[in-house]
């Protein structure tokens, strides 16, 4: 496998490159196949080159997996929008359960400053690389290497503490070109995992964001509307129609 081979989704999340660190070339290789962009995998608010360059590095499933920063930017306004809406006596803590590379959760703490950021990732590999980009960067991020189920139930939080978590566990043969995504395929299901996030913290205000994508199947999105009090389904034009991203933003016991 040389430079001639396509680098898309296939090949780097379901390929031979899903855990391989990916060189320079690699990554804007893949933002240019894909979507026609060298520069379109930017983390931490830096191009591929710059942030290659600082000594951060990526497997080939973080680099699919990864919200990108023109996406993290939107989502971390849009999440600070809910929250000032909302007066509260303690700052928010902000929980990515599938914490990935971190770029969401860094772009959320962008925008709520005051809130401490808590990241939590399953993949060994996935770990160790993110734990080190996040000492290069010098990010306000802790991440541990555990699963969703753990590291939520080691959480101490004050009964009335707005928690606030990003909710994108991998989406794997979720996402189907045809049908859109369907909620209830993720690994974990995403309904499993806001479930638990209610059931563990009973009386805390919570807000939840969900990545979507553009088509997500219809019976799968009721259902995971039916769990909060209420609910906005938000999606963003980045790229070309029907192949956009988004969230869904559910409150339960978070007044608007």
């Amino acid at each position: 496998m040389g430079q001639d081979q396509t680098y898309d989704r296939k090949l780097l999340l379901h390929g031979e490159k899903r855990n391989k660190v990916l060189e320079l070339w690699e990554v804007q290789r893949y933002g240019s196949d894909s979507f026609g962009d060298p520069d379109y995998v930017s983390l931490y608010g830096l191009s591929p080159a710059e942030w290659y360059a600082k000594g951060v590095r990526l497997l080939g499933r973080t680099a699919v997996e990864c919200t990108r920063d023109q996406l993290g930017v939107i989502i971390g306004k849009d999440v600070a929008a809910v929250v000032a809406q909302v007066i509260h006596k303690t700052a928010p803590l902000v929980v990515d359960p599938f914490v990935g590379s971190g770029n969401t959760l860094y772009w959320v703490l962008r925008h709520l400053p005051a809130a401490r950021g808590l990241g939590f990732e399953l993949d060994a590999g996935v770990f160790h690389l993110t734990q080190e980009n996040i000492k290069i960067m010098a990010l306000p991020i802790e991440v541990l290497n555990a699963d969703y189920r753990s590291g939520l139930e080691s959480i101490s939080a004050a009964a009335d503490q707005p928690l606030i978590t990003f909710i994108a566990p991998p989406w794997g043969d979720a996402l189907n070109i045809a049908r859109g995504l369907d909620l209830r395929l993720t690994r974990p299901p995403i309904c499993e995992v806001v479930d638990f996030v209610i059931t563990a913290f009973p009386s805390n205000p919570l807000l939840c964001a969900i990545q979507v994508y553009e088509t997500v199947d219809s019976e799968s999105l009721t259902d995971i509307k039916s769990r909060f009090d209420w609910s906005e389904l938000r999606i963003y034009g980045l790229n070309t129609p029907g192949t956009n991203h988004g969230v869904l933003l559910g409150g339960k016991r978070w007044t608007t």
